[in-house]
């Protein structure tokens, strides 16, 4: 039977004994016996003690009361619950910069769902989607958020015990940037580069220290608008680096430190501002001498990592020689994958430097999500965290190729993750169904659908690194994954499952109306991509079959676009429409004959 608390506390014991009637009085006190944001409740025939470390732990406390509460049964039984954390942050980084900016009522609703799961920091990556000052050409067509925005969401996430971090890259993916003319000199390789055989615009900074000030400068004005003392610099995936302009010194120096010193050139003067800074912790995993230069206090690194250990040796058990033969052209160690968070954080292990971890969600590159695989990677990443003692856990939901996939889509892989982060031990099997419904919806159905449609990826078992099956069918690039017919017929099934929930679904949320469209679409768009796929692809299709599937996808982009604008600003929604543009493209030609 599911717990009816969430969180799922390390320690709840009901008693064989009356508790407190209703008139009963509750009495509170500090408890310094506790490990920090830690609570005790205990209800007997007496009435109701609550102790509590800090405001954290009071905070938490009185919410699990209420869930007692709720609970008719449990309500009239003595009990008596002792918990606090597994990791003092637990955060949730959303990405804005990939098309999709949230409207204020959807980044309110997130508040309330990390509020509800005892999330206790949210950071927003940014690009380009803020309205800095004095870069109006890079957002103007973006819908940004606002310092207006910025501190109205700090003040919202206050007032429920979240810290609000300014999150802004400073290296690495800055293509929205380098894009302008005005920006362009500003890159490593202003002609661009060739990375899993593409050709691609550029997307990172010069490693100067010219452009090292120009990032600082966007930290400093993105964090001059909340109050927290911590902020995320990114830095991440500079495909480019060492490459290009900076190919001489990379070859003489280094290329880790090469990137050491440029992070160092944005973080030290935050660090001398009394900031806590954070950093995606990739590079280090390919030069794990950088890790040992680190400063030991204030630079904390953040080890993330996207598919889970099964999921990761299955995928690259399939792999094609080509494939295989692409990755290392592109330099990249494929099979470290496998080894999880645990490989993942080797390089700062062996160091003894301290450092958080970063799971993900599992919805980008999923349309529906990739559930199975989510949850291997957040209960991963939640139990080598752990381990090494990690001061931090933060649940990513990443925008990658247009953020098609709706908010709700997001929600069951961040609850779990907020679960897991908070306690593991008795979290790893939560009913996440349930728990959507109870915790997010407040109503039957759309825990079920989102669940049932979620586990779709891992059902049609041809599983892909960072993407799915259905992603991939509706890019439109050409071959599409071999998938079983019995397993196309079991997807079929699950998805149809889904639609039936969502058509009987009573949420009584004030959005869940909303949730419901969202979610349908995105089911819909799923069975549009299994049907692809039982094709064989665009290019096996019938001219007749190709215009049948052409008509419905123009009706589905339609609802796309209604749909997006329920939850997101406008601005992106052209640009993330336009990644249908190569199947669209390839269904008209068929149809053509």
């Amino acid at each position: 039977m599911p717990s009816p608390v969430f969180p799922v506390p390390r320690s709840f014991d009901v008693l064989a004994e009356p508790g407190p009637p209703p008139d009963a009085p509750v009495e509170v006190h500090h408890d310094p016996e506790l490990p920090e944001q830690g609570y005790s409740i205990t209800r007997d025939a007496t009435g109701t003690r609550i102790g509590h470390r800090d405001d954290a732990g009071l905070r938490y406390a009185r919410q699990t009361l209420d869930q007692v509460l709720a609970d008719r049964e449990l309500a009239r039984q003595a009990l008596r619950v002792r918990d606090w954390p597994d990791f003092p942050v637990r955060g949730f980084m959303l990405d804005i910069s990939r098309d999709r900016v949230p409207t204020r009522r959807t980044l309110r609703r997130y508040v309330d769902i990390l509020a509800a799961a005892r999330m206790n920091q949210l950071e927003l990556y940014t690009e380009h989607t803020f309205a800095f000052a004095d870069h109006a050409p890079v957002w103007a067509a973006a819908s940004p958020l606002t310092a207006d925005d910025m501190r109205w969401l700090d003040a919202l996430c206050a007032g429920r015990g979240i810290t609000l971090v300014a999150n802004q890259n400073t290296l690495g993916h800055m293509e929205r940037w380098l894009a302008h003319e005005g920006y362009r000199d500003r890159a490593e390789k202003p002609e661009g580069f060739t990375i899993h055989g593409r050709h691609r615009p550029p997307s990172t900074l010069q490693p100067t220290p010219e452009n090292a000030a120009f990032a600082l400068g966007l930290v400093r004005e993105l964090a001059a608008t909340v109050r927290a003392r911590r902020v995320n610099i990114g830095a991440d995936e500079p495909w480019e680096l060492g490459k290009g302009r900076s190919a001489a010194e990379a070859a003489q120096r280094g290329l880790g430190r090469v990137y050491l010193d440029h992070v160092l050139r944005v973080a030290c003067p935050l660090l001398d501002d009394g900031y806590e800074v954070l950093f995606w912790a990739d590079v280090l995993a390919d030069h794990p001498e950088v890790a040992e230069l680190l400063p030991t206090e204030g630079l904390v690194p953040v080890v993330w990592q996207y598919d889970g250990p099964q999921h990761a040796r299955a995928a690259l058990d399939r792999a094609t020689p080509e494939q295989r033969a692409r990755w290392a052209a592109d330099g990249f160690d494929m099979d470290a994958l496998a080894g999880g968070f645990r490989k993942r954080a080797e390089a700062l292990t062996a160091a003894g430097r301290p450092f958080w971890v970063a799971p993900g969600t599992g919805a980008w590159n999923s349309i529906v999500g990739r559930l199975d695989n989510a949850m291997e990677n957040l209960l991963d990443a939640a139990d080598v965290g752990r381990e090494h003692g990690a001061g931090g856990y933060v649940v990513t939901s990443w925008g990658d190729h247009g953020h098609l996939e709706p908010p709700p889509v997001t929600y069951p892989g961040l609850l779990y993750g907020a679960a897991v982060s908070w306690c593991a031990d008795t979290n790893r099997d939560t009913d996440l169904a349930a728990v959507l419904d109870r915790v997010v919806f407040d109503g039957p159905g759309l825990g079920a659908a989102l669940t049932a449609a979620g586990s779709v990826a891992a059902l049609l078992d041809a599983p892909i690194l960072n993407s799915s099956a259905i992603a991939a069918a509706l890019s439109g690039e050409g071959r599409v994954p071999a998938v079983a017919p019995d397993r196309l017929a079991e997807a079929e099934r699950v998805l149809s499952a889904a639609a039936d929930a969502l058509a009987h679904a009573r949420p009584a949320a004030a959005d869940g109306d909303v949730a419901v469209r969202q979610t349908r679409q995105a089911v819909a768009l799923a069975c549009f991509a299994v049907a692809l796929l039982a094709a064989g692809g665009v290019a096996e299709l019938e001219p007749t079959s190709a215009a049948d599937l052409l008509a419905s996808l123009d009706g589905l982009l339609v609802e796309q676009r209604a749909c997006w604008l329920l939850s997101s600003r406008p601005g992106g929604l052209d640009d993330s429409i336009a990644r249908f543009a190569p199947l669209r493209a390839a269904l008209a030609q068929r149809a053509a004959g």
